[in-house]
């Protein structure tokens, strides 16, 4: 603990940043929230430590020095940018033609067919590591808590903490958002909350495509 004393400022100011970047509502967070609701909580916190690892990835990877090296590359940015847009433009059909079908629920939870957990964490995880915001978000966190002349212990403190942090915000998701009261108003309003979504995911998907870093 004496070795990390004199970091702590630094590492505070690091750990409020990515708690407000976590918990700032975006794609993911709308993800969480939409299957906590319709598929429930056991679902919503797959899909949440799906995400919650693909940060952690890109927190290691940044630790490393690799998100930087992909930040200084225009065309492996690149690349992973249209990756995550054409990801989150799959959503947005998938939030599309399920706000199109009629009914409270998808055929397969109202006929009671388990879902895969594999595949929630995958989409989860998918759905965080094609995000190039993530890389750029990372690099600018080792950047401001880190220094060359730190000790590997602060490494470790830093990557741990914005893991924690994390994983309880999104998991703190998928537990409020499969609540009764949010299931209930998900069921009366289902079809607009969908089509909400895919607008959301367009908009994303559409943004970070054209967006220039």
């Amino acid at each position: 603990m004496d070795t990390l004393t004199p970091y702590l400022p630094g590492l505070m100011l690091v750990f409020s940043a990515f708690a407000i970047a976590v918990g700032s509502p975006g794609p993911s967070n709308m993800a969480i929230m939409a299957t906590s609701m319709e598929q429930g909580r056991r679902a919503g916190l797959i899909l949440a430590l799906g995400v919650t690892a693909g940060s952690f990835t890109w927190g290691l990877l940044a630790a490393f020095g690799v998100t930087a090296l992909i930040a200084a590359h225009a065309a492996g940015l690149t690349i992973i940018k249209i990756l995550g847009g054409l990801y989150l433009l799959w959503l947005a059909w998938r939030s599309a033609r399920s706000a199109l079908r009629a009914g409270d629920i998808a055929p397969s939870v109202r006929a009671g067919q388990p879902v895969s957990p594999a595949r929630t964490l995958l989409r989860g995880y998918l759905m965080h590591i094609t995000n190039p915001k993530a890389i750029l978000s990372w690099t600018a966190i080792i950047a401001i808590g880190l220094k060359p002349d730190m000790p590997q212990m602060v490494v470790v403190a830093l990557l741990a903490g914005c893991l924690v942090i994390s994983f309880c915000l999104n998991c703190g998701y998928a537990i409020i958002f499969s609540s009764a009261p949010m299931v209930r108003g998900y069921r009366r309003a289902r079809r607009g909350i969908e089509a909400a979504l895919a607008g959301i995911f367009a908009f994303a998907g559409v943004k970070l495509l054209t967006a220039r870093f």
